[in-house]
């Protein structure tokens, strides 16, 4: 049973975020204004947080500088306040369904811009240079697929939905090509602006290793933020207050069980068989969130969604062959180099080194 619980957890993880995709869209739906969303969100992932973080990591906790404050700040900023913020406004715009198809688009974006930071390199002469090159090309494809092709409808399951609202707004947004494709490029600005956040984070623990008080820290700038941000668009006061729909929900189901639950599971399951393992349990969440969002919300999936998702997991898989087969070519020439001897470098190089140690590492995340 041992060996069979990392799926387990796994598959628990999709259903999580399959649920956040499916109520916050609904959530939206039903008229929340997604800014005030996000300021809740961040606001109740705090409060989890605070308590966590300060029993666990306080008293072994590094000093604040300035500099690392302000980094922490413009953290906040982009990878929570601005990336959530953008990622709201274009599942609005679009569909849970297109919301989880884009989301595998993140370690293939990640691995870019790492590349474009030299922190990552391509070698096209290489079959798996080659592979990473291709993910990244059906990627892009996935994404201009879902923006510019909407194909045939797929009818819904459940014509009698469980959270009211749904067909009437995933109809409207398939009427209005513009605003599709526009929440469709949100959503991948969203995902770019997360994997910068990634990609920024691994500096980031090197200097401040406490990793919760990190997350609690960046959780409460990013409420402030988010909490100014939100005064700024909305001004009416009865968009602020929480009632017994599905707004509340959406906010304790994001800030409480995504936040809580899910990062915990995350982080263990990354431990137990590492960040490629759950990158490969991504697409099970796409497929979960065809079905719920059409039994669910009543939406009606275009073949133009289904494809695009498709080109977006064949290019995810793509990348992650790619890094395998490349990291197994390293670890082969370490363990020759080991056996033969040879303390030079003419094998191997450094970064080559240190990238091994840390897809070892079960810090690192995709």
């Amino acid at each position: 049973m041992d060996s069979k619980k990392p799926y387990v957890i796994a598959i628990i993880i999709q259903v999580i975020y399959t649920g956040l995709y499916v109520v916050s869209k609904a959530a939206f739906d039903q008229g929340m204004n997604t800014f005030v969303f996000i300021f809740y969100r961040q606001a109740a992932a705090s409060l989890l947080l605070l308590p966590l973080a300060f029993l666990l990591e306080r008293r072994n906790a590094p000093p604040m500088s300035l500099w690392l404050f302000a980094r922490l700040f413009l953290y906040a900023l982009l990878g929570n306040t601005i990336s959530m913020n953008m990622y709201n406004v274009s599942l609005k715009y679009t569909s849970a369904t297109v919301a989880s198809a884009t989301s595998n688009s993140v370690p293939v974006v990640t691995f870019f811009l790492a590349v474009l930071l030299r922190l990552e390199v391509i070698r096209l002469r290489s079959l798996s240079g080659v592979a990473k090159m291709a993910g990244v090309g059906l990627c892009l494809g996935g994404v201009l697929v879902i923006a510019l092709y909407s194909g045939p409808a797929i009818s819904p399951l459940n014509h009698h939905r469980a959270f009211g609202g749904g067909h009437d707004a995933a109809a409207g947004s398939m009427g209005s090509r513009a605003r599709w494709m526009k929440g469709t490029f949100l959503m991948l600005l969203s995902n770019a602006t997360w994997s910068m956040w990634i990609v920024l984070q691994a500096s980031l623990l090197k200097e401040y290793p406490n990793k919760l008080l990190a997350t609690l820290l960046q959780c409460l700038l990013s409420t402030l933020q988010s909490l100014l941000l939100a005064a700024v668009v909305e001004r009416d006061p009865a968009a602020w207050r929480l009632h017994l729909d599905t707004g509340l929900l959406a906010v304790a189901y994001s800030g409480f069980i995504v936040t809580g639950v899910s990062f915990y599971l995350q982080a263990w399951c990354i431990e137990k068989k590492g960040p490629v393992f759950l990158a490969m349990s991504n697409p099970l969440c796409f497929v979960f969130t065809i079905f719920c969002s059409s039994f669910f919300l009543g939406e009606i999936v275009h073949l133009g969604s289904v494809v695009g998702g498709i080109l977006l997991v064949a290019g995810l898989y793509s990348v992650l062959w790619g890094k395998s087969k490349e990291h197994s070519t390293v670890a082969a020439a370490i363990k020759q180099q080991d056996l033969a001897g040879d303390k030079s470098d003419s094998i191997i190089t450094n970064v080559q080194k240190q990238a091994m140690k840390e897809l070892a590492s079960p810090e690192q995340q995709v």
